[in-house]
């Protein structure tokens, strides 16, 4: 009943209008007039996604919501949209984060507050545009182009060192992904066609795969970010503002491995067996060593990044184990628990990642500094907020019931299936995640009062309290019951196993 309806567009161009709109409402003395227009713009973002929930058929592996129209004729670029099973959790997960950052910015944006606005609307836009895009071109602009309003989001509103944060975010993410385009561009040259479908066809040699299968890994290992390429993100959110911080926690790292979802595995899946080591001895490390860097952490912001970091490498790792999985058992079925449990991972890790940012940006508010040894015995003056926090901390560590805890469990199951050492570096992971979160909430909400202005704070109200809820109720919903994800994404998954384990050689 929805499939021919345009609900991709409305996703991607709505809410770029909708920013367009709060730019125009001028300076701050209209800024409530600003932030209603990003409120309604976000809300009905999100209601377009009932329908394409309700529309989309979880039984059948094609792209589905399919929009094409001829763009630039002249060199075979289209405007073509579409949906699988891996995007559409995305693009939902998109517009949720987006709706949530709006109501958190309510009361700590009080400068060029339409500035603001409208970044995070338009980022919203060409974020959805990433995972909706099937063509090269029309995924490569959007790719790129959202990286605009995130470099001016830190650069604006960041902290005191945003330029040198917000310069090296550009630098590194813009010329990661100049050699996806080569690569793209190559491929074009051999299709005739910018289709991305098309090039999951496309018959390629092994030192053509190789190749391409780099230039892929160099620009979304830069996105997610992998090891040695992270450097970037510590500096990038400890100086973000909050809303930043959550929208790179939250989506932009996911983008990283959902390119290599849709890219590495189907175009160039000889070359990504063949390479598979690269990419889990990578994720590895950074699941290991990144954890034990976290530890050491005195800036609360920096400690999260780390930890995201070692939490993307289980994504990453669970992408390429799949090959192991299948040169030990031979059934594709044994690597569904893998790929799955990177999705649901990449999914549990917005929720949880993104809220304990947000509660860090809470503490700056009250008292401006990000550093633990700041703090300490907040429990007495924010007994709500450290609940929620709390239940956060727990979703970082995997606690059973919470989110965190399905996609790891996941993970780790699979990985005994491909190895008991990778196992066992993956599963490391839980101990070293108590230690660093669990001793950070320690210092923090339950540490010794040094100073008397943490007993002034105010507890979590209004829109602080909206937020926190709504991020838990998701937390708390994925640990409990992630059946209805599971569905969406099972049939769409079963058909990339299938093209990740065919060979293209020519």
């Amino acid at each position: 009943m929805f499939q021919n309806l345009p609900l991709l567009s409305l996703e991607i161009w709505l809410p770029i209008l909708g920013g367009i709109f709060a730019l125009m409402t001028g300076d701050d003395r209209r800024a409530h007039t600003a932030r209603m227009i990003a409120l309604f713009t976000a809300i009905i973002c999100l209601l377009l996604c009932v329908p394409l929930y309700l529309g989309y058929d979880n039984n059948s592996a094609a792209m589905q919501f399919t929009e094409n129209q001829p763009w630039i004729a002249h060199y075979g670029i289209d405007y073509t949209l579409g949906v699988d099973g891996i995007s559409l959790p995305l693009i939902m997960l998109t517009t949720l984060t987006t709706l949530v950052v709006v109501i958190a910015s309510w009361r700590p944006i009080k400068t060029q507050v339409a500035q603001y606005m409208a970044a995070f609307l338009i980022m919203q836009g060409m974020m959805v545009g990433v995972f909706a895009a099937l063509d090269a071109v029309l995924f490569y602009i959007f790719w790129e182009g959202m990286l605009i309003p995130m470099y001016l989001c830190i650069g604006m509103w960041g902290g005191a060192n945003r330029n040198y944060a917000s310069i090296k975010f550009f630098l590194y993410t813009f010329f990661g992904s100049a050699l996806m385009l080569v690569a793209l561009l190559y491929m074009r040259y051999y299709s005739g066609s910018f289709s991305i479908l098309g090039y999951w066809t496309l018959k390629l040699s092994m030192t053509e795969q190789i190749w391409i299968f780099l230039a892929f890994l160099l620009a979304f290992a830069v996105k997610v970010p992998m090891f040695p390429f992270h450097t970037w993100l510590p500096d990038a959110h400890t100086e973000a503002p909050a809303g930043g911080s959550v929208v790179l926690a939250a989506l932009m790292l996911k983008m990283g491995v959902y390119g290599f979802l849709r890219f590495s595995l189907p175009i160039t899946p000889d070359a990504s067996r063949m390479l598979d080591w690269v990419v889990i001895t990578l994720s590895l490390i950074a699941i290991v060593y990144i954890a034990l860097v976290a530890i050491g952490q005195k800036d609360m912001k920096r400690l999260i990044a780390y930890s995201s970091i070692a939490h993307m490498g289980f994504a990453t790792l669970a992408c390429f184990m799949i090959y192991l999985i299948l040169n030990k058992t031979g059934s594709i079925q044994d690597a569904y628990l893998s790929l799955e449990g990177s999705m649901v991972q990449m999914i549990s890790h917005a929720f949880s990642t993104g809220a304990m940012f947000f509660g860090v940006g809470i503490l700056y508010e009250r008292y401006a500094s990000r550093m633990i040894d700041d703090f300490g015995g907040i429990v007495n003056s924010m007994p709500h907020f450290a609940a929620f926090f709390m239940l956060f901390c727990m979703a970082n560590v995997g606690m059973p019931g919470t989110s965190g805890f399905v996609g790891e469990f996941m993970i780790i199951l699979s990985a005994f299936k491909a190895s008991p050492w990778i196992a066992f570096f993956a599963a490391s992971t839980l101990v070293l995640a108590a230690a660093y979160t669990l001793w950070m909430y320690k210092r923090v909400f339950f540490g010794e009062v040094t100073h008397e202005y943490v007993n002034n704070f105010d507890d979590i109200k209004g829109s602080e309290t909206a937020v926190m809820t709504i991020l838990g109720v998701m937390v708390i919903a994925l640990g409990v019951y992630p059946q209805p994800l599971l569905n969406m994404m099972h049939v769409t998954v079963g058909h990339l196993l299938t093209i990740a384990n065919t060979t293209k050689l020519m």
